[in-house]
């Protein structure tokens, strides 16, 4: 019994390292038990009990007949996560995926200029299948942090991908832009990766910028649409409530 327990927490410890790792994003589903066990090399129902752990810790929700999703357990869900703007986010990210793109620009292998590749194709086909959907745009640039083989740089990235999903004022200001933006986000995307996959760190960090800096034009105006919509309906409830004409006979 103890080297059995000891295998299932074995598996979850590995398992927790590659959600932490990025290998599973936020937002993803794990693979099937089957090819969990495969690739551990144990049975079933040591993986089931690896699971049921890693639901224990909030790690993973458990779907009924969809499957296993990885839950953004990495934001700390305090005031100072819950005052935090989504142009404050945004603000930081530019600053720090900027030179993520830089440096992974220099450092990147063949086989991440591959997955981030296919993680491009991703994203395009995401945007027509489900456009409300993250994933495939938080694997692009959870790869590319990888690529810069600095893990500093990846736990950061893969922090403030966690603020994004995990509070619901950032998650819709952000899927609002992103679907109002198609176009110039999957541009922006392929910009990245070109500069990315031909080595080009100047190229990489000014069109990582030019993407944020798109995407801030984009919630700014998003922002004061709403502003003016909220002004002329509070407008509107005003002349409403002190119109006389039900009071002042004709």
């Amino acid at each position: 019994m103890a080297n059995k327990e000891r295998l299932y927490i074995t598996v979850f410890n590995e398992i927790s390292s590659l959600i932490k790792d990025g290998e599973y994003p936020v937002g993803s589903r794990l693979p099937t038990e089957r090819e969990l066990a495969e690739r551990f090399k144990v049975s079933r129902p040591t993986i089931r009990e690896a699971i049921i752990a890693l639901e224990a810790k909030e790690e993973v929700s458990v779907k009924a007949g969809s499957g296993v999703y990885v839950l953004g357990n990495n934001l700390i869900n305090d005031d100072f996560s819950r005052e935090i703007s989504a142009f404050e986010l945004l603000e930081a990210r530019v600053l720090l995926e900027g030179e993520a793109a830089a440096l992974a620009a220099h450092m990147r292998t063949e086989e991440e200029v591959t997955a981030l590749e296919e993680a491009l194709k991703s994203i395009e086909k995401e945007d027509i299948e489900d456009n409300t959907s993250a994933g495939a745009d938080r694997q692009f640039h959870t790869i590319i942090a990888q690529a810069t083989h600095n893990r500093v740089i990846l736990k950061q990235i893969q922090f403030l991908w966690d603020i994004q999903e995990n509070l619901g004022h950032i998650k819709a200001a952000h899927q609002s832009v992103c679907i109002k933006e198609r176009d110039s986000r999957i541009t922006d995307h392929k910009a990245i990766f070109n500069a990315i996959a031909s080595g080009d760190s100047n190229a990489a960090r000014e069109s990582m910028r030019k993407h944020f800096r798109d995407l801030l034009q984009a919630m700014h105006e998003e922002t004061e649409r709403q502003a003016v919509e909220a002004a002329q309906k509070k407008v509107s409830e005003m002349r409403e409530r002190f119109s006389l004409g039900g009071l002042v006979s004709s």
